[in-house]
């Protein structure tokens, strides 16, 4: 219950915010307002969206039971969307129910939104046919693994009481739940007659012998329940016009326009010719200009740029060979080949991750990986004396290696001096090879790989996200990495109702897990967006997506 009051009295200050801004709104007159932030969506179904275009589009069309919203300073909030209110009750068996009791509020056809849309939702998410990329951000709830191993999904304990009453029961206490999974993209509500209609429709638009068309195909034929609806979508672009139906007053744009752009010198374009209002990303001559300004710093992503060792068989078995290799990466050189926005890894949880009043996860937590310059002649020699204590005379013993990554951005510049940083102090032959992302992607899952590099994400912005991965039964576990204290530790902090020990916990899990040397962290990434000074009110979520639905102009 305490989760609730906190965001209880975050929503009234975010209302009280809006309000004020709605006052001031200039005749009722909305705003046009035009963005760019990436390439034309692949998707526009919630359960596969992956990009910041598609997440972008879907944040403005769907809402969940609760939403982002800007804090009014430059950061982000959480505060009621569907759901009017919520309660907490920790069961005997150390399951918690949240019950969610929804607003009167109504799909853009007219129709109720009901809790069963969101079982529909729920249950098509985390339904392993259809293979979604998000499906673990239902993982804490009971009765997932049960649902997926045997396919039935009556068996995930999400269910509606009645039209108004959606009620969900999670395996243990997760502060994160309602800030990260409530107000995820892929797990907005959906109508299930609608998703058959609109499926049926492309099947018979395809034509006998032709594969079926997407049921989003047409995206003014959606029935949504956000602040938007869209109007129309070309090639170039796709157009938004505020919904009617939506059960909130909007001080925001009454039209909104996301341009799409191939790359960031592209969007910059559109940006610098006034096209957009707003821009991500920022190619690299701009976050150039921008880093040289004084005081200014990246904004830090969900994203640590790691070399994860394949634990289950072969070399990387042994632990000691995996420090060794930690030990002679120079990750301060491998920063700057990423870019002006990268920074050397100082553990698996970047910057930007909450912890409390006094700071972020990695500033509370202080560095677990040694990057000072003038040490990394000590560190060197160290990791030749580990992998002669193993029984390696020279690199060379253990044959040649190969280092799998995905073909895209700066990782093959990054990956070549990684590659040759090994060579260059442990005599390993290594070599570095540039793949597709899904070819990546199979590796990682199959195990077929030596040492992978690969961004290493969370599903939402807590530390959590970052470390519940590792553990020995997660499908996301690539390393195939085991630890049985590791797993009681995140069992612990599964269930730990004190929030200053669970937090305690965590950063004791990252040294563990940091210290068995499974990935080695080399850089965190940051990003930059640019809005017209002449308007306020948008954010960028930490996970990406972005919100302009308040957007308004400066002094109205």
């Amino acid at each position: 219950m305490q989760l609730w009051k906190r965001l209880a009295a975050l929503m009234l200050s975010a209302v009280l915010c809006v309000s004020l801004l709605a006052g001031c709104a200039k005749d009722g007159e909305g705003l046009s307002l035009a963005v760019c932030v990436g390439p034309s969506p692949k998707t526009l179904d919630p359960i596969y969206a992956q990009e910041v275009t598609e997440q972008t589009v879907l944040a403005h069309l769907y809402e969940n039971l609760m939403r982002v919203a800007s804090d009014g300073s430059g950061g982000t909030t959480v505060v009621s969307g569907m759901a009017k209110s919520v309660d907490t009750e920790t069961n005997h068996d150390g399951t918690v129910t949240y019950t969610f009791r929804l607003r009167s509020a109504k799909w853009s056809d007219g129709r109720s939104v009901r809790a069963a849309d969101f079982v529909y939702a729920w249950c098509r998410l985390a339904d392993p046919a259809t293979q979604s990329p998000w499906a673990s951000l239902l993982s804490i709830v009971s009765g997932y693994d049960e649902a997926r191993e045997a396919g039935d999904m009556s068996l995930l304990q999400v269910s509606a009481k009645n039209d108004s009453t959606f009620e969900v029961v999670l395996d243990g206490n997760y502060d994160w739940f309602l800030t990260q999974v409530c107000t995820a993209p892929a797990t907005v509500p959906l109508r299930q007659d609608v998703v058959q209609r609109l499926k049926e429709a492309g099947i018979q638009a395809a034509g006998e012998g032709e594969k079926a068309l997407p049921w989003w195909n047409d995206p003014t034929k959606l029935v949504t329940n956000g602040p938007f609806q869209v109007t129309a979508w070309e090639e170039d672009s796709l157009r938004m016009a505020a919904s009617e139906r939506y059960y909130s007053d909007q001080p925001g744009p009454s039209e909104l326009t996301v341009w799409f752009a191939a790359d960031a010198g592209e969007g910059w374009t559109l940006y610098d010719n006034k096209t957009v209002d707003a821009v991500w990303p920022l190619p690299e001559e701009r976050l150039e200009e921008l880093a040289a300004q004084e005081n200014w710093a990246a904004i830090p992503t969900l994203r640590t740029y790691s070399a994860v060792f394949n634990c289950r068989e072969g070399v990387f078995e042994d632990p000691t060979v995996r420090e060794a290799m930690q030990l002679a990466i120079d990750r301060n050189a491998l920063a700057d080949a990423a870019g002006v926005t990268a920074g050397a890894a100082e553990g698996l949880v970047p910057p930007g991750v909450p912890e409390n009043e006094e700071g972020d996860f990695r500033t509370v937590g202080g560095a677990l990986l040694d990057n000072d310059p003038e040490l990394y002649g000590e560190r060197r020699d160290r990791a030749r004396e580990l992998l002669s204590n193993a029984g390696y005379d020279s690199g060379s013993d253990l044959g040649e290696l190969e280092y799998v990554y995905a073909d895209i951005g700066g990782n093959g510049r990054t990956a070549e001096l990684l590659c040759q940083q090994w060579r260059d102090v442990l005599g390993i032959h290594i070599t570095p090879k540039g793949v597709t992302e899904q070819e990546l992607r199979n590796a990682l899952r199959t195990g077929a790989y030596t040492v992978a590099g690969t961004a290493l994400t969370a599903d939402g912005n807590d530390a959590e996200c970052f470390l519940t991965a590792w553990t020995s039964h997660s499908p996301n576990n690539v390393a195939g990495y085991e630890n049985s204290a590791y797993d009681t530790l995140m069992a612990i902090i599964a269930n730990a109702a004190d929030g200053t020990a669970r937090m305690g916990c965590l950063h004791d899990a990252e040294d563990l897990l940091l210290g068995d040397h499974v990935l080695a962290p080399l850089y965190t990434e940051g990003t930059a967006w640019e809005l017209r000074d002449t308007l306020t009110g948008a954010f960028r979520d930490a996970r990406g997506w972005f919100g302009f639905a308040n957007t308004i102009t400066r002094g109205s």
